[in-house]
């Protein structure tokens, strides 16, 4: 069944089941949470997160040339350089599990090897910097700490695990090689023009008042506007928008596909055999964490006051940083979106080394 028709069906469920009378029935509870959370994303995240993410993916592959993104993190550039830009470039972006997507869709596409673009795709959502902070004031600086070292590392060591496990003979595979399109825009003017996307990016992570991000936001989309069209040719700019629409169409249906299986399934999942098993740190603890953490969705900074529940309710520290770990890093749309770039193989083996290393990374933690 094609993408598009799978969309349509969620539409109707979504329009047919709004307005069924509510019943204590499970399955209706399901769908009433599967269509909720389809819809709480669709209007916290899709304009202020997704909207802008596709524009950025779009500029870097019509304006980032594949040399530049080759020689800081391509399969043989210094491992040293790539690794480490890919652990720390996602820190300043407020993205969740699946806003960095069309982000990890794009420099995979340019020739960013597999290695340095699984690291970015790990470290993005969970390294932010708002998350940080967060972190470190709502659930202390112990935890915070292990979080913003753990996720640094596995980042890396994930990466490198993905690039040992599947060697690539070229740059970003076969598939991704193809030259963009010839622009002649300069320097100083791309510099301003991505700076305002990505501070759409930014500027939505940040704690201020709704009025004062709105308004930023709005004139940084201005800003953005007024470039495209009094800056780029008519041919750069549709290239642009050619290209943020081919990130949009394939990303978009299996992120809302996810999104709507993830709040479908939250409510058949026994939230007191959770806690049960999540309060000692063992290994059957951390590993529930952890898988239970990379399923669902949690959108950006919603693991925190999350988290802060189940531990008032006694989960342990080491499923806590376990959760930490693999719940901003993965969910079920993240996976389905991955198949698309990666394939089936490939994103098995990177769920199954998300979930191994933060169920490890947990129990370190729990025992210190």
């Amino acid at each position: 069944m094609k993408e598009k028709n799978i969309l349509l069906i969620l539409i109707i469920l979504f329009l047919g089941f709004y307005f069924m009378p509510i019943t204590n029935n499970l399955f209706q509870e399901s769908l009433f949470s599967a269509v909720y959370l389809l819809h709480d994303y669709a209007r916290k995240h899709v304009l202020t997160c997704l909207v802008p993410a596709m524009f950025i993916a779009g500029a870097i592959s019509i304006f980032v040339k594949k040399d530049v993104v080759l020689k800081y993190l391509g399969c043989d550039s210094n491992k040293l350089i790539s690794y480490g830009i890919a652990s720390v470039s996602g820190s300043i972006l407020a993205v969740c599990s699946c806003t960095i997507l069309p982000l990890f869709a794009s420099i995979r596409k340019r020739g960013a090897g597999l290695g340095p673009a699984v690291t970015f795709l790990f470290s993005g959502p969970a390294i932010n910097i708002a998350a940080i902070f967060l972190t470190f004031s709502v659930l202390g600086f112990s935890i915070g700490l292990a979080r913003v070292i753990s996720a640094v590392s596995l980042s890396i060591i994930v990466g490198i695990s993905m690039a040992l496990i599947f060697r690539e003979r070229s740059e970003g595979g076969k598939l991704y090689l193809e030259e963009s399109a010839d622009v002649s825009v300069s320097s100083k003017i791309l510099i301003g023009f991505f700076f305002s996307l990505v501070m759409m990016l930014v500027v939505n992570g940040l704690s201020i008042g709704p009025s004062l991000k709105y308004i930023t936001m709005g004139i940084l989309t201005l800003v953005v506007a007024l470039i495209a069209i009094f800056k780029f040719s008519k041919e750069t700019s549709t290239s642009w928008l050619k290209e943020t629409w081919h990130f949009s169409k394939m990303l978009i249906p299996l992120l809302f596909i996810g999104v709507f299986i993830a709040g479908f399934i939250m409510p058949l999942i026994p939230q007191y055999l959770i806690e049960q098993i999540v309060g000692k740190n063992n290994v059957l603890g951390n590993l529930i964490a952890s898988i239970f953490g990379a399923f669902m969705y949690f959108s950006t900074l919603t693991e925190i006051p999350i988290l802060q529940a189940l531990i008032a309710k006694g989960m342990a520290k080491g499923p806590a940083l376990a959760l930490l770990l693999a719940g901003p890093s993965l969910s079920l749309p993240n996976m389905l979106v991955i198949r698309k770039v990666l394939g089936s193989k490939r994103t098995i083996v990177y769920v199954m080394l998300v979930i191994l290393y933060s169920t490890i990374a947990g129990l370190i933690f729990g025992n210190i």
